[in-house]
């Protein structure tokens, strides 16, 4: 049987929202440094002396404008996006003398939460956070207005104001939308993620964009939108492909649906051959034959500029906020590039 769980020990964000006051006021106290009036002072103590507050080595490191430890929470270690990523943000850190905890929430929000509720109560600085869909703000806002330094990656979490670095979904999909257009096709399909994933519906609104400034009405026959390890999706991908007047040409919203894609078609080998678009590169893209035209993101320039807005944020930065998005490059390598009936 096991004993008693052992009470968490109080942080300097949770002082801070006991006294109403921001976490870099409480630093300031507890480092008798810089000027903090009378009063605050004494309800940042009455705070301490109610929770058991003990500083530790984290608020010293703060003290110093540097962060002891800093948190990382994305959506799936497997992905190469988010393992590029992180090692850039690792990367960062480690320019800083700090020490980075990772995590991933495998796309569930209330997981999600119970990590965040981890690593704050753990002391970290700093969060850099690509929230699950379906993420609700109130923690995040919390720790937020407690002074907590967060920076969004990838996703933002709406309600919550905090740095955020985003990939140029739209943009990206459009390119990818009219170099199809370009190249012939006027039947286009889209594969893209769960309809609840921010980068989904953005990625969908830029194909959409692309075909109308074509001339051409998008075609809901045309599209899903559906996580790709879902069950079924042979017959999703089928459904769209064998229809009377099937699509010449696809885009795949996210690298593992480019995998998905492309072993539904080597199973079904007898179709026609179609173009195909990926968002996101992907390990091997290069050698396929033919090999498989990208959207790529820059995961390592996301991780190290969210890292960098982070720690400016720890060293008390008070600029406004921002929101950086990063556009991404069309690689043409071959299966974007055959021809479309517009094209004959």
């Amino acid at each position: 049987m096991s004993g008693p769980s052992t009470p968490a020990r109080p942080t300097m964000s949770d002082v801070a929202a006991a006294a109403g006051v921001s976490l870099k006021t409480v630093s300031r106290v507890v480092n008798a440094e810089g000027y903090v009036s009378t009063d605050t002072v004494a309800a940042v103590k009455a705070a301490i002396e109610q929770l058991g507050f003990r500083r530790n080595d984290a608020a010293r490191q703060l003290r110093q404008g540097t962060a002891a430890t800093i948190g990382l929470i994305f959506e799936d270690q497997s992905d190469p996006f988010y393992s590029t990523l992180a090692r850039a943000v690792e990367d960062v850190a480690l320019a800083h003398g700090s020490l980075l905890l990772i995590a991933s929430s495998n796309g569930d929000p209330a997981h999600s939460q119970t990590i965040v509720d981890a690593f704050t109560s753990r002391g970290v600085d700093g969060l850099i956070v690509a929230p699950a869909a379906g993420t609700e703000p109130g923690l995040l806002q919390r720790e937020a207005a407690a002074g907590r330094a967060i920076v969004f990656v990838d996703r933002p979490v709406p309600g919550v104001d905090a740095d955020t670095v985003l990939a140029d979904n739209v943009g990206g999909a459009a390119a990818a939308t009219a170099h199809l257009v370009a190249n012939g096709h006027r039947r286009i399909a889209f594969f893209g993620d769960d309809p609840g994933v921010f980068t989904a519906t953005e990625r969908l609104a830029g194909y959409s964009r692309a075909l109308r400034e074509a001339g051409l009405e998008p075609d809901d026959r045309l599209v899903r939108l559906a996580a790709p390890t879902a069950d079924g999706l042979d017959d999703v991908i089928g459904g769209v492909l064998d229809q009377t007047d099937p699509p010449t040409a696809l885009i795949t919203g996210n690298n593992r649906w480019s995998i998905r894609m492309l072993r539904h078609l080597k199973a079904h080998a007898s179709r026609a051959p179609l173009a195909f678009v990926g968002f996101d590169d992907f390990e091997l893209a290069d050698v396929l034959d033919p090999a498989v035209t990208v959207v790529a993101q820059a995961p390592a320039e996301m991780g190290r500029i969210a890292a960098e807005l982070l720690f400016r944020r720890v060293g008390g930065a008070e600029e406004p906020i921002e929101c950086i998005r990063i556009p991404p490059r069309l690689i043409v390598r071959g299966s974007g590039e055959l021809p479309g009936p517009a094209l004959a």
